[in-house]
């Protein structure tokens, strides 16, 4: 008989967000599930570790319904994927990662600010397959129906197929509209930026601080990317790897006049 495949399943959005509970439901179809997640909104919160402050790790009951084991984590996504691996999972492997469905899209640079990314490429960085899904609609009463069936199907190429080692799928998802999903495509991360902006205010004592703004700059005029995917309603995969050397610099930084 095959063996069950063993899934962990962590996010950014938090242990109680509709977007993780989708991937449970999805992912508990294709195999044994044990989920460690945030016990809070984590979004934005990138590569963070926990490193001056006790981290805590509670069972939770909030997936019993399911019949899956669940904990949540007082963390960031990047630690939750470490102490599954080192405390919870001992001696077993899982045979696949995956991260979300997060609430809004992480296409483009946004792969580096994500926690749910963040937390697909520890896995990779562990040495074990990982996907992060993402949803292209923030809001808390977004619809996941649609998605499902690519969910689904990714994650089950990844588990019978494999995902190359260090790599991490990073996953978008277009919101429900009257249009179709037309399909899935194997992209490249959009060339963009965020152009920020901050809204200074007063607080009730008279002391300013400042709230975080801005839209993205889409400064890339490809057809193979992933926001042009999304553009047509197309759901987009991108991999992605943590080596960030640039390795074509090096000609040019090796003519620097630099001794020693």
């Amino acid at each position: 008989m095959a063996k069950t495949p063993l899934i962990l399943i962590s996010n950014d959005d938090g242990i109680t967000s509709k977007g993780i509970r989708t991937l449970v439901e999805v992912m508990r179809e294709l195999g044994q599930v044990i989920v460690v997640a945030p016990n809070s909104p984590q979004s934005g919160k990138g590569h963070a570790i926990t490193i001056g402050n006790a981290l805590r790790l509670d069972e939770s009951d909030i997936f019993a319904e399911y019949g899956v084991i669940a904990y949540e984590c007082s963390g960031t996504p990047a630690d939750c994927i470490k102490l599954a691996k080192h405390h919870i999972f001992g001696d077993r492997v899982p045979d696949l990662v995956v991260s979300g469905v997060n609430h809004g899209s992480n296409s483009s640079i946004s792969v580096l600010y994500s926690g749910t990314m963040s937390a697909a490429i520890e896995a990779a960085i562990e040495g074990l397959p990982a996907i992060g899904f993402s949803l292209c609609d923030y809001g808390h009463d977004a619809e996941f129906s649609h998605a499902r069936p690519y969910i689904k199907q990714i994650a089950q190429q990844a588990l019978e197929r494999g995902i190359p080692k260090g790599i991490a799928l990073n996953v978008n998802i277009p919101a429900l509209s009257d249009e179709p999903i037309k399909g899935v495509k194997i992209c490249r991360q959009t060339k963009g930026r965020w152009g920020e902006e901050f809204d200074e205010r007063v607080d009730p004592y008279g002391r300013r601080y400042y709230w975080l703004t801005g839209r993205f700059l889409n400064e890339d005029k490809g057809s193979d990317t992933d926001e042009f995917a999304l553009s047509q309603n197309y759901v987009s995969v991108v991999p992605c790897q943590f080596d960030m050397t640039a390795y074509h610099s090096f000609s040019i930084l090796n003519e620097w006049n630099m001794k020693g």
